[in-house]
C-alpha cells in the first residue's frame, strides 16, 4: 500500500503592498490633527513642523500624502549628514522619518533647520515622541526643537482600531470576516504596533499551515503567541 503524505506548506516572507495615498488614509478622532496638518499645507504656522505618535499609528502615510502633494523629497533622520542637506532640500520640501533620541546627527539637523529657514523650504519630521525630550548635545539645535510646533496623533478609538484591523488584513489580501474582527479588537492589545505584528503573525502562520484565517485560528495563535 502507498501512503501519500501531504507536503507541509512552508511560509515565504513575500512583499505586501500598503497603499499610502490619501484615499486609504483611515481617518479618525485619533488623527485628525495629523490630517489636518496635512490639509493646511502651505498655511503651516511654521516652516518646519513635527508629527509625533506611536509606531504603526500613520505618520509615515500623513507623511507620504504631504510629499505628494508639496513634491518632498524623504529621507531618514539617521541617513541626514551635513553634506546631504542641499540636495535633500533641493525640491523646497522635505520629510524626514524616524527622528530619534541619539540616532542623528545634530550639526546636519541643525544645518537643515537653518537652510530651511533661510530658503523658505518647508520640512516635516516624523517622531514617535517628543524630540523636546531628546538629550541634544547642540544647545542651539535644543532650543530650535523646543520651538518647533508638534501634532501629535493619538492611541486608536474602537473604530479605527476595527478599520486598522480591516485593513491591514487587506494589505496582506487576508479574507476575514466580522467575527474575526471582533475577536481581534477584544483580545489584542490597543495600538497600531499590536495591529500589525497580530496580522502578519495570522498571515504567516495561514500560509504555513494551509488554512483560511479564521476566528478559531486566531484563538489557536495567540493562545500559543
Amino acid at each position: 500500500m502507498v501512503v501519500r503524505v501531504q507536503p507541509r506548506q512552508l511560509a515565504f516572507a513575500l512583499p505586501h503592498a500598503e497603499s499610502l495615498t490619501r484615499d486609504n488614509f483611515l481617518e479618525g478622532p485619533a488623527n485628525e490633527a495629523g490630517l489636518g496638518l496635512i490639509d493646511a499645507w502651505p498655511e503651516w504656522p511654521n516652516r518646519v513642523m513635527l508629527l509625533v505618535g506611536p509606531e504603526g499609528c500613520g505618520k509615515s502615510h500623513l507623511a507620504a500624502i504631504w510629499a505628494e502633494q508639496a513634491g518632498a523629497r524623504s529621507i531618514s533622520a539617521h541617513a541626514l549628514t551635513a553634506a546631504a542637506v542641499p540636495g535633500a532640500l533641493a525640491t523646497g520640501a522635505l520629510v524626514v522619518e524616524d527622528l530619534r533620541s541619539g540616532d542623528f546627527d545634530e550639526r546636519a539637523l541643525f544645518h537643515l533647520m537653518n537652510l530651511a529657514r533661510e530658503d523658505e523650504a518647508f520640512v516635516l519630521i516624523t517622531a514617535r515622541e517628543s524630540p523636546s525630550a531628546f538629550e541634544v548635545d547642540l544647545r542651539d539645535l535644543r532650543s530650535r526643537l523646543r520651538a518647533v510646533p508638534a501634532v501629535t496623533l493619538l492611541p486608536p478609538d474602537d473604530q479605527l482600531f476595527r478599520a486598522l484591523i480591516v485593513k491591514s488584513c487587506a494589505d496582506r489580501q487576508l479574507t476575514i470576516d466580522e467575527t474575526v474582527v471582533s475577536y481581534l479588537a477584544t483580545r489584542i492589545e490597543r495600538s497600531y504596533a499590536a495591529v500589525r505584528q497580530t496580522v502578519e503573525l495570522l498571515d504567516t502562520e495561514a500560509l504555513r499551515l494551509g488554512r483560511p484565517v479564521t476566528r478559531a485560528l486566531a484563538a489557536e495563535l495567540l493562545r500559543n503567541a
